[in-house]
């Protein structure tokens, strides 16, 4: 594998003069000179006539192993490590010095490995005293990886891996995130759910078990990310001229599909993207100019609007939307500008450092409506949902949440698309009536449903007419987006989690009806896309905080936006309740400090510092 050979000609160079020579052996003029120019054969890339230089050094120089030990590793740079292992057998080891023992181990395991000696490698990989030079680190951990996954030490082998996440950027990280889940999920399910069970949540581990589970196909309990600290609200020193957290790209590109089957949903979130870029002129945020890009929906469309978006100079990418984009984009060799996804992949890998992923979950919904459910003493459940993808998605997320707050689900029935006599779903969940109380007790048992508003005004009159009075809770696409008393009747008492902005409950944001009277995209169920859109431009000067200041969080218009370690933008969104057949919030509007949180930079006098460009389109 490349990793452990990421030690280039560059390192090989600094360990080539690093080498220590033994004090009382004194080099000659001539020695030094021509252990110089092996050097410059390294550098040259002449790595052949390098190691030879290197051997008649050690046959005529004053340190033989020292130089022994730099022929073979410039030989394994050269990828012949077969040449280096008669070396490393002669190699006196209690002459070396400094860090060469440990170097010498690490040839010595790589061969052993290439041997399938597994055994012998972990031995020379997790001895107590082994210490490497910092740039070694990374090859000692890969080594020792691969050697406990042989001896059958998975878990050992994704732990060494994790380790090794934080050092790695690009392609390489993101192949190693994918031996670790599948290193991990070579343990099987139950094992794994148990090592999960007993971790403490601050655990290093216990994100990438829930990974691998997640891909094995088990729902994981998601609870509501901490929200402590919102960006740009506090002044990192006396005398900064900048909100804390705020970096602004000098270019964006944006990548939409601007035709097609997805042309009307490129074009919500793209007017939701410059409505609010519009709107950051209020605060006298820098606005750079932006160019849009047809990704046209497609995997090739995608990879030649970010290439192009890359060479006309773009420092942040926003988009694609698709996950077959998104997947597309993941799979190349290198992204050199940081990239803002608006998908996750269809493979669910986990991106790389430099990218972060934003996306409307259905998983993300169903967990909230579990953690909103128990919060209100609601503890035993029962879940009606309809066929959709986003239903059954959002249904296996509650059940997770649910069963790891200590809850229970006591049932679970599914809607068919065509049917509107629900009767036998009903009947066959077995549901407390009204008399499954005694008066005046607190209910402890309610109902979650993830449907259509169509479906939803079918099923809760067939509720009422079986004497099922519980409590209902829902996700967002039970609300069409718009008020309509007459219609929503049907739907009086149900709660659901939804965008802040639908109900102008996040202050700091353009007046919703102000907007959607102006563009229709901003109506109905599009406006969901359309909030999207506008934090996806909120997000820009934010992100790399947000990944790296857990806690710390964006007051979105699709909900209150952290990170996760992954890089993954999570929502925490407003719960709102039908009265009257009108959906309102529940808590009125979300509590944020004074400070605005797109503050803008400063000079040093204090004025607001603009940026005359206007967005461009491609």
């Amino acid at each position: 594998m490349r990793l452990y050979r990421a030690a280039g000609v560059a390192l090989l160079i600094s360990l080539a003069l690093a080498g220590c020579v033994p004090p009382a052996a004194q080099r000659s003029p001539a020695e030094i000179a021509a252990s110089e120019q092996a050097d410059a054969l390294v550098q040259q890339g002449k790595l052949d006539e390098a190691a030879q230089a290197y051997l008649t050094l050690a046959q005529t120089g004053s340190n033989r192993d020292h130089y022994q030990l730099l022929a073979a590793e410039t030989y394994r740079q050269e990828g012949q490590l077969d040449r280096a292992a008669p070396l490393l057998d002669t190699i006196r080891r209690q002459r070396l010095t400094g860090d060469e023992p440990s170097r010498l181990d690490l040839l010595q395991a790589e061969w052993a490995l290439k041997q399938h000696n597994a055994a012998r490698a972990l031995q020379l990989t997790t001895q107590p005293n082994i210490s490497v030079p910092p740039t070694l680190n990374l090859r000692l951990l890969e080594l020792r990886s691969q050697a406990m996954e042989q001896t059958g030490d998975l878990w050992g082998a994704a732990r060494s891996r994790v380790e090794m996440d934080g050092q790695l950027s690009g392609l390489d990280q993101a192949q190693n995130r994918k031996q670790v889940v599948a290193l991990l999920g070579k343990l099987g399910v139950d094992p794994l759910k148990q090592r999960a069970a007993a971790m403490q949540p601050g655990d290093r581990m216990l994100p990438w078990v829930n990974e691998a589970l997640t891909q094995l196909g088990v729902a994981v309990a998601r609870p509501a990310p901490a929200l402590e600290q919102e960006v740009g609200t506090m002044i990192p020193g006396e005398g900064a001229n900048v909100r804390e957290g705020f970096k602004m790209p000098s270019r964006v590109a944006l990548l939409l599909p601007t035709s097609g089957n997805l042309g009307a949903a490129g074009t919500a979130i793209r007017e939701g993207f410059f409505a609010a870029y519009a709107d950051s002129a209020r605060n006298h945020t820098p606005r750079p100019p932006v160019r849009i890009y047809d990704s046209n929906g497609t995997a090739a469309g995608a990879i030649k609007a970010y290439q192009q978006a890359v060479t006309d100079g773009a420092q942040l990418v926003i988009g694609p939307l698709t996950r077959g984009e998104v997947s597309a984009l993941f799979g190349l060799p290198q992204l050199p500008v940081p990239l803002l996804a608006l998908n996750h992949p269809d493979d669910k890998s986990l991106p790389a450092s430099g990218v972060s992923e934003f996306g409307l979950l259905p998983e993300t919904e169903g967990a909230q409506a579990a953690d909103h459910m128990v919060e209100n003493g609601i503890t035993t459940a029962f879940v009606i949902v309809s066929n959709d993808d986003f239903a059954q998605r959002a249904a296996k997320s509650f059940k997770a949440e649910l069963e790891a707050r200590g809850g229970k689900l006591s049932g679970a029935g599914n809607l068919n698309g065509s049917g509107v006599n629900f009767a036998s779903t009903i009947s066959g969940l077995g549901m407390p009536t009204d008399n499954g109380n005694p008066p005046g007790t607190p209910n402890t048992t309610g109902l979650f449903i993830s449907m259509r508003p169509q479906q939803a005004r079918l099923l809760l009159p067939q509720l009422k007419l079986a004497h099922i009075n519980l409590p209902v809770f829902g996700t967002s696409h039970i609300y069409a987006g718009t008020d309509d008393a007459s219609a929503n009747r049907d739907l009086e008492g149900v709660e659901f989690c939804d965008s802040p902005w639908l109900f102008d409950a996040q202050p700091g944001l353009p007046n919703h009806a102000d907007i959607a009277s102006q563009l229709p995209a901003a109506r109905g169920t599009s406006a969901r896309l359309f909030a999207f859109g506008m934090d996806a431009w909120n997000l820009a000067p934010y992100i790399d905080w947000l990944r790296a200041h857990p806690g710390s969080y964006l007051p979105g218009a699709s909900g209150q936006l952290t990170s996760d370690q992954f890089g993954r933008i999570r929502r925490v969104m407003v719960w709102a309740k039908f009265q009257d057949g009108l959906a309102r919030p529940l808590n009125g509007s979300l509590q944020m400090d004074s400070a605005p949180a797109l503050a803008p930079p400063t000079d040093a006098s204090g004025t607001p510092q603009l940026q005359s460009e206007q967005p461009t389109s491609h």
